[in-house]
């Protein structure tokens, strides 16, 4: 669980490939969809954690509200695994689309 499944429709692909290009509104996007579970995403609160830290990051507002809301929520193992992945994304990124 975790990793988008190579399965998934086209749309939740396409917000991935915008995503890894430095898209803020993909990554809020996806924060979205792992939070409620829509578009084939299996509801997943450290994945959403992770795409709205990015998105926030990026500068989307929204993000910020989501990623507080959804911490209610989580464990501060499961909080810290978020970050975890956050940064590990990052670094995997090309270091013109991290910029």
């Amino acid at each position: 669980m975790g990793e988008l499944d190579l399965e998934l429709n086209g749309a939740v692909q396409a917000i991935l490939g915008r995503a890894a290009n430095g898209d803020p509104d993909a990554l809020y996007d996806l924060g979205l969809l792992y939070a409620t579970g829509r578009d084939g995403v299996i509801t997943d609160y450290v994945e959403a954690h992770k795409w709205f830290n990015l998105a926030a990051l990026s500068g989307v507002d929204e993000a910020k509200e989501e990623r507080e809301e959804l911490a209610r929520d989580m464990s501060r193992v499961e909080i810290a695994e978020a970050q975890k992945q956050a940064r590990a994304w990052l670094q995997s990124l090309p270091s013109e689309a991290a910029a």
